[in-house]
């Protein structure tokens, strides 16, 4: 198979990857609501089930790039579909909590491989680097988006069950799909298109302990509101309103972040990433405060700002790691930035119990708002940092 044509094809696998990532982590989110009203349990008591799973997200990306680099990012990218998969129906088939923490453990732990991997497949393929993480970004965002409804639809018409099982039956068809079109890893075309030209930077390590700081509170802010949102908007957009609206209301607050994605894509191949980065950056504490005080229309713009800072940022992270990495460092780079983002932040399951039950969604949003802070912080520190003359290169640009 020519690189022209296996590009294309990992492309597309790579983008419908990303869609499922988000998809199915975020099936149990909106399914919980109608666990528990079939349950009797506690929303607080469900959503901790989920802790195991937010944790090995972040916990278990740390190795993957390593396993890439030995194993293949083809097939391991083949694990993440059947993995999905299979553990999909096995939350299906949970009838205990602790059938649910484990089953929903091994669903985290499948969806650990996507960003390392598929991040590094996508800048490995890439033709333009900017305009392709863009719409990889609103493949993710288009999962995210979908979830909270196709969820609600399912568990309304069908049964909870149902919200597992059809994806489930779906990732196994695609990881079979996978396997049969695409042969390998290939080298891909990035290098003759210019996909991903390495920038020299005068103080890589302060450069490296912002950036870090930005990447685990922006795994916080994202946590938090995509976790919360479905029952955000079940307590305080409007009392009483049926779990399938719920859910496209919901949906219809992710949908804002693909258009910041596909924005970002096309600027980040147009400008320079520190100044995209802080610009971006302040939408985000002033989205989630609006939010945090606030009910109603006003507290949906909030919700909206928010979800449009959080995904563009998404992309910018991304590109920063294709742009000041060297191409050689770019897997196991890409295993450490979504570490640190989803680790920490898998925490944020039961800090969303606790806080709910002592101050309700204003406590969570306003945390989540300071969080928000640290992010512009971050940004301010970044653009600093890579202000003045660049370096003479040591590493020629990939």
């Amino acid at each position: 198979m020519d690189a022209e044509t296996l590009s294309r094809r990992t492309l597309r696998f790579v983008n419908v990857a990303h869609a499922l990532d988000h998809f199915v982590l975020l099936i149990y989110p909106t399914a919980v609501l109608a666990i528990a009203a079939q349950t009797g349990l506690s929303y607080g008591e469900l959503i901790g089930l989920a802790t195991g799973a937010f944790v090995a997200f972040g916990l278990c990306s740390l190795p993957m790039g390593w396993l890439a680099d030995r194993f293949g990012r083809r097939n391991l990218l083949a694990v993440f579909f059947f993995g999905y998969g299979l553990s999909c129906l096995g939350v299906a088939s949970a009838a205990s909590p602790t059938a649910f923490a484990v089953w929903l453990c091994v669903l985290g732990l499948a969806s650990a491989i996507y960003h390392p991997v598929g991040s590094t497949m996508l800048v490995t393929h890439a033709r333009r680097l900017g305009r392709d993480l863009g719409v990889n970004g609103v493949w993710g965002n288009a999962g995210a988006a979908t979830a909270s409804g196709v969820t609600a639809l399912l568990a309304a018409g069908l049964g909870w069950q149902a919200a597992f099982i059809v994806p489930g039956v779906f990732c196994l068809a695609v990881g079979a799909a996978f396997l049969a079109l695409v042969p390998g890893d290939g080298e891909g075309a990035a290098g003759r298109t210019g996909g991903a030209a390495l920038i020299p930077v005068a103080r890589p390590l302060p450069l490296l302990v912002v950036f870090a700081f930005a990447i685990v509170a922006g795994g916080m802010t994202f946590n938090i509101t995509t976790i919360a949102l479905p029952k955000v908007v079940d307590e305080r957009l409007g009392a009483g309103l049926p779990l399938a609206l719920i859910g496209s209301v919901a949906t219809l607050v992710f949908a804002f972040g693909a258009l910041t994605q596909l924005a970002m894509g096309r600027l980040i191949d147009r400008y320079s990433l520190p100044t995209l980065f802080l610009a971006l950056s302040v939408l985000q504490p002033l989205g989630l405060g609006l939010a945090a005080a606030s009910t109603g229309l006003t507290l949906l713009a909030g919700l909206v700002l928010t979800m449009a800072a959080l995904y563009g940022q998404v992309v910018i992270n991304d590109a920063m790691v294709a742009r000041y990495v060297p191409a050689a460092y770019r897997a196991r780079a890409y295993s450490v930035r979504y570490f640190l983002g989803f680790t920490v932040s898998g925490f944020v399951v039961p800090m969303i119990a606790v806080l709910h039950d002592r101050g309700g969604f204003g406590l969570v949003l306003g945390i989540a708002a300071g969080f928000g802070a640290v992010i512009v912080a971050s940004a301010l520190g970044f653009f600093a940092l890579t202000r003045g003359p660049a370096p003479r290169p040591l590493v020629p640009a990939e």
